[in-house]
Order: C-alpha cells, then structure tokens, then sequence
C-alpha cells in the first residue's frame, strides 16, 4: 500500500497542531527533509514547512515546483527566489507568530540567521520523531515489502556466498540485486565480513576471501516507498578449527535474538527487552563481546527510534517496528550477529523477517 492517501497525512497534521497547542505556540517550523516527507508525501531533497493552528506552508525550490505540486496536497506552496530565512520572517508575520517551535536538530548556523528574525524561538525535540514511532497500516506494509525485496535478494545472492569469494564481490552481488528487486535506494552500506574481520560489528567489505571455517556476517536492507528494512544473517564455512566453540557462540546469540523477542509486549520497557538479551549472554560468559544496543526502530530511516538499548528506556507501544539483533564478537576469531525485524502486536511481537535463523554450515 503506497502513501499517497490524504487522509493519512492529514490525521499526521492533527496530531501536530495539537503539539502546538500544548506547548503555547503560535507555529511550528520543520526544516529535517525525512519530517518534511512524513507529514507531506513530498519525496524531494529540498524543503521546510510551516504549520500554524489553521495553515499550513510547504516551501521548497524551483527544481521541485512540478513535483511537490504532484506530491503536496492541501498545503500552500512557495517556491522559494531569495532568502531563506525572510520567507519565514514573512510567512511568521502574515500568520501572527509570535513564538515560533523549530527543531533542535537544526544546525547552529541556521539557528543564528533565525535568531535574528524578531520572533520568540521554541526548540523542539523529537516533536514529529515522537509520531513517526507507532507505524500505521500503510507504513508496516511498504516495511514488510522492503523486507520481502531483500530477503529475495539475499537468496538470490546465497549460492555465490562460499570459500573462496571475496567480500566485495559479494557486496557488490547483493546491492545489484536489490536494485533488480525493485529497491530504489539501498538503505546503508551493505556488511560482508568474513573470518577475524566478523569481530567487527560494522567491517566495510574488502578484496578479502571467504576462507574455511569463516563466520561470514551479511548485514543489509531493502527498500519499498521510501520504507526500509534491515536484517542481517550469519553463515559458517565448512571446515577449519574451533567449530565447536563457534557453534556455542552462534546458538548463544540466537538464543539471546528468540529471549528479547518473547520479551516484547505493549506495554513493557525497551529496556527490559535489552535486558532479556543481554543476560543470556552474559551468563553464558561472553558479556564484554557485546557492547552495542539489541535493537533500533526502521522506518523513512534505517535507524530512528525507539532504541532497545541498557543506555535508556521508554514504553514499547503497539504498532511500533524495530530490530532484533544481538551480537558477539571476538577478536581474533570471529563474530555473530542475527537480526530480525519485528512490529508489536496487540500483546506480543510479530516476527516480520522470514529467513531461516539455525546454524547453517555451507
């Protein structure tokens, strides 16, 4: 199901507008181009909106005059001939703004020149972010068929992945057929790390080849109307030493992924879900081998929130869609990593990512 319902962001505006309301405030400005495309459909590159209790402006550039008037409905569109930060003066002037929300994310350059236009400025955290975490029916769609493009290219791409290929060419197989599947942007640089180079949770591909007895790490994602998805696996080389104690390292992790995933409930803390992962591992011993967080939410971007982490915590709610992916990584021999996608249901998590989990040894 394709985004393009004005109901969808029109129901998005009103949550908005009531933000504004509860915080005193005359207007809002949204300058992060990802907010802009979540509450608009506008899927350019440049532009900024200004929200008041009873208008809304979209203001974008002459290269996207035809487009947005495609893509931006039941919005007043300006394209933009001269200064920036005067259009907002003018556009705050002509709705009575006398306290202006802007996003905090906004660089400190930009918060000077708007600094200097006469108004009371509001920054605002995560005010769009906040929405952005519970996904509708149309959203986990577009995810689920970003999911479905790349595990589809990943099968594709399996057979090639054996001893002797090299990483990079494996990269490069994988990122092809993602585009052939149908996605149109590759989310993030794709991860192949083979043997000592596993060890590290975010090794760039390289000339290296796959030798026996490898741990071959494959992080990617697919796309699907500017929705992403991420997943990753991990594949064991026949042969070479220490398979045992490679196969306590995989079955630990996989463990820990299927522990965090019976965790997940609405309700319960992210933190909790954290948790659940990484104390099998660290009762299994291998606790200074996992440093980074267990999961993070996908969505118009690869990572936004909520984050699944021991470093902070909030509510999971229904609806919301993040990953699964503990890890353990040693130096010198190698890592694991297994990533699912999940989306909370109604009173528990529903596995959305269908490839096969179990050890397999090629």
């Amino acid at each position: 199901m394709v985004l393009t319902s004005i109901n969808i962001y029109s129901s998005r505006l009103k949550a908005i507008r009531q933000a504004i309301r509860s915080k005193g405030l005359g207007g809002l400005l949204v300058t992060d181009i990802t907010n802009v495309r979540y509450l608009t459909g506008f899927s350019g590159s440049s532009g900024f909106l200004i929200i008041t209790a009873t208008g809304q402006s979209f203001v974008t550039d002459f290269r996207y005059k035809e487009q947005s008037g495609k893509e931006v409905e039941g919005w007043d569109i300006i394209i933009e001939t001269g200064n920036r930060i005067k259009i907002i003066q003018n556009l705050s002037k002509k709705n009575s703004i006398g306290k202006l929300g802007f996003e905090s994310s906004v660089s400190y350059e930009f918060f000077k020149k708007i600094s200097g236009i006469g108004l009371g400025l509001v920054p605002l955290q995560g005010t769009v972010e906040k929405l952005r975490e519970i996904k509708d029916e149309a959203e986990i769609d577009s995810i689920k068929k970003a999911i479905r493009r790349a595990e589809a290219a990943f099968t594709d791409v399996k057979p090639h992945i054996k001893e002797g290929a090299k990483e990079m060419a494996i990269f490069r197989r994988l990122e092809e057929r993602l585009k052939k599947r149908g996605c149109r942007n590759i989310p993030f640089d794709i991860i192949v790390a083979s043997g000592q180079h596993s060890a590290m949770p975010h090794a760039r591909p390289t000339e290296k080849k796959l030798n026996k007895g490898d741990f071959v790490i494959i992080d990617w994602g697919g796309e699907a109307d500017d929705y992403f998805s991420d997943m990753t696996r991990t594949l064991l080389l026949k042969g070479g030493v220490e398979t045992g104690k490679k196969r306590e390292i995989y079955n630990t992790v996989l463990e820990a992924n299927r522990k965090a995933i019976s965790h997940i409930a609405p309700g319960i803390q992210s933190k909790k879900i954290d948790e659940a992962a990484r104390d099998f591992i660290r009762k299994a011993g291998f606790e200074k081998f996992f440093g980074h967080g267990t999961g993070h939410g996908v969505g118009l971007q690869v990572h936004e929130a909520p984050r699944i982490s021991w470093t902070r915590s909030q509510p999971v709610r229904k609806n919301m869609v993040f990953t699964i992916e503990p890890g353990i990584y040693i130096p010198g021999l190698g890592g694991v990593r297994i990533e699912d996608m999940i989306a909370v249901g109604e009173d528990k998590a529903s596995v959305l990512t269908s490839l096969p989990k179990k050890l397999e040894i090629i």
